[in-house]
């Protein structure tokens, strides 16, 4: 490789900055580029069921895999 490298050389062209803090059990905290403060993340209905959380002790929240299929779909 030379030393003419630039920018447009690099096959990567975006690298998400994210952070991601444990909260309790399933909740999670992250922090996401062009956004206001953290996004909170957790369980749900039929995914708190599964994994044995009751949203009546554990404040439910947004699935990852919510935000995952609402990426997908638009």
């Amino acid at each position: 490789m030379s030393g003419n490298h630039n920018k447009n050389d690099d096959p990567v062209a975006y690298r998400s900055h994210v952070r991601i803090e444990r909260v309790k059990g399933p909740i999670r905290r992250a922090f996401i580029p062009a956004h206001d403060g953290p996004v909170m993340l957790g369980v749900h209905s039929e995914v708190a069921e599964h994994y044995g959380v009751d949203n009546d002790v554990v404040e439910p929240y947004t699935t990852t895999l919510d935000y995952v299929v609402a990426a997908a779909a638009g």
